[in-house]
């Protein structure tokens, strides 16, 4: 659709329904077409219609509508309208079909739409965002590997390896020492036996490599999302790489290091991704009740049931 726009300037409207707002991982293909949308600037705005709109299916739908002539003052942002709420119960249903918008909405979702940046801006059912908004970088963070080696007799049990069942029991520093008393294995059946009596132990010195740079452990190996900083879609290639590892040391260092002081992050790994959480911007925190006030309606129910009881001459 968006191919068939005209380069003098179109618009195209769409109805989808929640999965490509936010499916696929960073730099999966449904990430990537999110992101060469917003990074071309075509994304004009999503409006969310109420569920139960259509006849084969009662899941919730969305209108995405695109243009590549932006009106100047939309340009890098992006119209979020909510119109979960203005759906209109049909007296009769049509299969999975029991909603309807009536005139009287339509005309309301379209001004909410038309004045999202002026009038309506503040509205509660109105978000406005910068195209960054919904970008991210999804970081690896890494941490040192930290084991020791004990032979086990789970790690002597059969095979080649059985030959060295003497040595169960003893503990080994290093994957080196280990092997340094084992004979007649191949390179392979060498490192197989080594996993076998690696012991992760947050005490044990840790593992280096080549360069004696730390090696990072698997089983403790996270990823998070760091929100891409502001104006990232306006700068040149390398500039948005050097962005992109600031911020994420910053997150490091602010978010990450205070609990776990040995962290880094690979940036290798890091793969930038774009969804759009249209729920999540407009969810709305609702506190709990107080507890005093649930604890008495517990006491007036168990009262209730107290008086029932008593009229059954238990």
């Amino acid at each position: 659709m968006l191919s068939k726009m005209k380069p003098t300037g179109s618009r195209v409207g769409i109805v989808l329904s929640g999965s490509p707002l936010f499916s696929g991982q960073a730099g999966s293909g449904e990430s990537e077409i999110r992101r060469w949308i917003l990074e071309n600037d075509w994304l004009e705005g999503i409006v969310a219609l109420p569920d139960q709109m259509f006849y084969n299916t009662g899941i919730s739908t969305y209108v995405w509508i695109l243009t590549n002539a932006k009106a100047d003052e939309d340009r890098g942002t992006v119209k979020l309208i909510d119109a979960r709420e203005f759906g209109t119960k049909m007296r009769k249903s049509l299969g999975d079909k029991r909603k309807e918008l009536t005139g009287e909405a339509i005309d309301q979702i379209a001004m909410l739409y038309g004045g999202a940046g002026g009038e309506y801006a503040a509205d509660p059912r109105v978000k406005v965002l910068a195209n960054e908004t919904f970008g991210f970088q999804r970081i690896t963070v890494e941490r040192p590997m930290r084991r020791r080696w004990e032979v086990t007799p789970e790690a002597v049990a059969d095979g080649v390896y059985a030959a060295h069942a003497s040595l169960v029991g003893q503990r080994f520093a290093t994957e080196k020492a280990l092997l340094a008393d084992v004979a007649g294995m191949a390179p392979a059946q060498k490192k197989v036996f080594a996993k076998a009596c690696a012991i992760a132990d947050p005490e044990a010195p840790i593992v280096t490599g080549r360069g004696g740079q730390s090696e990072p452990d698997p089983d403790l190996r996270d990823q998070e999302n760091v929100p891409l900083p502001e104006g990232w879609l306006a700068l040149g290639e390398k500039e948005r790489e050097k962005a992109l590892v600031e911020t994420a040391d910053a997150h490091l260092e602010n978010e990450i290091r205070p609990y776990v002081p040995d962290a880094w992050i690979d940036h290798t790994k890091t793969k930038v991704g774009f969804e759009i959480p249209f729920t999540r911007q407009f969810y709305v925190y609702t506190p709990p009740r107080p507890v005093a006030e649930i604890v008495a309606e517990i006491k007036d129910l168990e009262s209730q049931i107290q008086s029932w009881m008593s009229g059954l001459g238990l």
